[in-house]
């Protein structure tokens, strides 16, 4: 059984991140706990500019508060209507970093859409409360797009250095009934040699978990192509390297699962580490 976050902003419920959820349940028992709050942080927002208060402060706080409840209510139909046990946090507010950190601490994945989290405040993904989500979460991160389809294919971003194997190695702890779908493990350099990190070690590795695997290298650019080079592949599911929170910003900025998620390409397992 695993216990997953749902997190939702305001009326932006994802169709697509809970048909992900859906799908996981069809295999294994879950738990879900949904995570409802409105996409602001006065003390960081109003200052900079990102959010022009037009209305009085209490009209505005009552109306984030019914879609917020009506995210809520739709969340507890859904679950109800699928047989799957689930709870809604009691925190019902404006953007809690050490919220999602606490809860993401005690949860084994947590799911967001790739396309309406946060939308309404910045559109342009991955929005600054994405990026917050992603580097402040204690636990893997899932990131969907709303028209998500069964996962057919897995894509794994290998470069030979420690992250990476673990993103690899976690994900396959967490998605054992995953492990028989076809999978390449895929090295991106541009340049001309053909060789992969340690591939004979990663080869015994791949071997021991995955049924249906293969090692390839692209020469390509990833931030140019690697998208381009997804939408390409049906179905497919990436996984990506772990990060420190120290770092992430910097590159999450250089890194290519911006521009995935930027396009709503597929759907992104993003793991964690410290």
């Amino acid at each position: 059984m695993k216990k997953i976050l749902f997190l939702c902003d305001g009326d932006n419920f994802s169709k697509g991140a809970f048909e992900f959820i859906k799908k996981l349940y069809i295999s294994e028992s879950l738990v879900v706990k949904g995570l409802f709050f409105t996409p602001i942080d006065i003390a960081r927002l109003v200052p900079a500019g990102y959010l022009p208060i037009t209305e009085p402060y209490v009209i505005f706080k009552e109306r984030e508060k019914e879609l917020i409840e009506r995210s809520q209510a739709h969340f507890i139909q859904e679950c109800e209507d699928f047989g799957i046990r689930h709870q809604v946090h009691s925190y019902a507010s404006e953007w809690n970093s050490e919220v999602l950190e606490k809860e993401s601490r005690y949860a084994d994945l947590a799911v967001i859409s790739e396309e309406l989290f946060c939308c309404d405040t910045l559109d342009k993904q991955p929005n600054y409360f994405m990026e917050e989500t992603l580097r402040r979460a204690e636990c893997p991160v899932i990131v969907v797009p709303e028209n998500f389809q069964a996962i057919e294919r897995i894509a794994i971003a290998y470069d030979g250095k420690k992250e990476s194997m673990f993103a690899l190695k976690q994900f396959a702890n967490l998605f054992p009934d995953l492990l028989e779908l076809p999978t390449e493990i895929v090295h991106i350099k541009d340049e001309k040699t053909e060789e992969i990190p340690d591939q004979d070690l990663l080869s015994e590795y791949t071997r021991a978990h995955f049924e249906a695997q293969y090692t390839s290298k692209l020469h390509f650019s990833p931030k140019k192509y690697f998208s381009s080079w997804l939408e390409n592949r049906k179905n497919v599911f990436l996984v990506t390297g772990s990060f420190a929170r120290s770092s992430f910003s910097n590159m999450f900025k250089e890194s290519f699962a911006k521009e995935v998620i930027s396009r709503h390409t597929c759907p992104i397992f993003i793991a964690h580490s410290y």
